[in-house]
């Protein structure tokens, strides 16, 4: 217990002394943080130590209830704020973030072993995020349509469109463990500065930097009720979230859950990005060492727990023991250890997440891949590990890991590595290796998937570039812009006039 008073004190020193009471910390409803009425708590793991670091609050049933009523109350007068003021308020909110990165990042560290350098950089990217979205969103927004009935044949001009952009009322935001700050502001600015209001279900582990986060909005003055952020288990409040009738769009970022809530949300407009099987495609005339760079720095970066990591490399034969010695070479190199100590690998995000990679990695060695390294683990710490000569019959290569392991599939031609490719229900992004541009643009023409690199990792961002999957690796495309229309829709008003009208007529 007096380790989580510590831990708790620490995370939420100075500004943030009122997000905390005791060793619990509060949920944010109607402008306040509050202490939930149904005196339980969840707990949230360290998963370097293995040991309890944080508690937030399990709210109940009916405290999500009050915080949908808030949220409508709040949007209806949101909507109404100019959008120059929507901004100015998102800009103060992004400059807050900034300021306050250190405690911030410190939670992510603890709760998700995120590598401390890399915390920060996700507190201050989220910053930039907010104010590019302020500045787009009024650019967007401000624009509409006017339309002439008389360029549809057999109509007179007698009938004027005025088209725009209005909110849709209340979003559902649930990012997810592994960038619970930029992943979730990079939903609510969209929301906020569209007139919509949020409510925010944060990931258990990164539920407390989500909740500094939040504060961070707070400070900046957003009206009461506008922001919301409710804590709890999944198992007693998820799906009353995602099925609530006062959600009027649900943006989502996770895995497979969010499958099960598309199918349960009716007609309610969808976000949802759900990880991805990204492969690497890397032919004969590729620049090796490049490939080998971007595979070995994509591949293991946080530890693979990136819907954006290299997932599988599919490598041409003639180059393929060439590129394997690279990418061994530079995962040598790589620090293993803890998050504070900002290392290479670190410590995945649970027992259970560990306990599955361990099983792709033995279910290949007992059908004969070669391992590059030795398997090696440490509780929740994995040693990087390339597994060479993978099969389609093996589960690594078509299963996505989230961890610090890495398949090598040997092709024959390229058409064999596409057709790899497209095989996968996870189709998020991928990349292509190779230094004819024409070869290039056609593999990505045939491969499918939301994105492709060329001569790159995969990648999310910047963060106003469109970002999207097909299949099961989601629904809609987000990224700023993308993101912002997705969270209106569009409104008609027809002038109808007695008779035709002509300018200069």
């Amino acid at each position: 217990c007096l380790s989580l008073l510590l831990a708790a004190a620490m995370a939420g020193t100075d500004v943030f002394q009122e997000i905390v009471d005791r060793d619990v910390f509060k949920y944010y409803a109607d402008g306040e943080w509050k202490v939930s009425s149904s005196g339980k708590s969840v707990t949230i793991t360290n998963p370097s130590t293995r040991k309890s670091q944080y508690k937030v609050q399990a709210c109940t049933q009916e405290e999500v209830n009050k915080i949908f009523e808030s949220a409508k109350a709040a949007q209806k007068l949101w909507a109404k704020t100019p959008l120059w003021k929507r901004a100015e308020i998102l800009h103060k909110a992004a400059a807050l973030l900034k300021e306050h990165r250190l405690p911030i990042s410190e939670c992510l560290v603890k709760e998700i072993a995120k590598p401390k350098k890399d915390s920060v950089t996700e507190v201050v990217r989220s910053g930039d995020l907010i104010s590019y979205c302020a500045e787009e969103g009024v650019r967007i927004l401000s624009e509409g349509k006017f339309l002439v009935s008389d360029s549809f044949p057999g109509n007179d001009r007698n009938k004027l469109c005025l088209v725009s952009k209005i909110p849709l009322g209340v979003v559902l935001a649930i990012p997810p463990f592994n960038y619970p700050v930029n992943l979730a502001v990079s939903k609510i600015a969209p929301a906020l500065i569209a007139g919509n209001s949020v409510v925010l279900k944060p990931p258990t582990q990164g539920a407390v930097a989500g909740l500094h986060m939040v504060h961070c909005f707070h400070l900046a003055g957003f009206p009461k009720g506008l922001i919301s952020c409710v804590t709890g288990k999944g198992s007693e409040i998820g799906d009353f979230l995602t099925m609530h009738p006062g959600v009027n769009c649900i943006s989502f970022t996770g895995g497979d859950t969010g499958i099960a809530i598309s199918k349960k949300a009716g007609m309610v407009p969808l976000q949802m990005e759900l990880g991805g099987k990204d492969a690497c495609i890397v032919l004969d005339d590729a620049d090796i060492d490049l490939a080998a760079a971007n595979i070995a720095k994509g591949g293991f970066s946080y530890s693979g727990q990136r819907c954006t990591a290299v997932k599988v490399v599919l490598a041409i034969q003639s180059i393929a023991d060439a590129l394997v010695d690279k990418v061994v070479a530079k995962m040598s190199k790589f620090t293993i250890g803890a998050p504070e100590d900002d290392c290479d690998i670190t410590a995945v995000v649970s027992e259970s997440s560990a306990n599955f990679i361990e099983g792709l990695v033995m279910d290949a060695k007992h059908k004969g891949a070669t391992f590059c390294q030795e398997y090696k683990r440490d509780g929740n710490l994995i040693w990087p590990l390339l597994i060479d000569h993978v099969r389609p019959d093996m589960r690594l290569a078509w299963e996505e890991p989230f961890g610090p392991v890495l398949p090598v599939i040997r092709i024959s031609s390229v058409e064999e590595g596409i057709r790899h490719c497209n095989a996968n229900c996870l189709s998020l992004q991928g990349c292509v290796f190779t230094r004819d541009i024409n070869k290039a643009i056609m593999i990505s023409d045939a491969m499918e998937t939301g994105t492709v690199q060329v001569n790159s990792a995969p990648a999310r961002g910047p963060d106003h570039f469109p970002f999207q999957g097909i299949r099961d690796s989601g629904i809609g495309s987000q990224g700023i812009t993308n993101s912002i229309n997705m969270m209106t829709k569009v409104k008609s008003t027809v002038i109808n006039l007695p008779s035709s009208s002509y300018s200069m007529g």
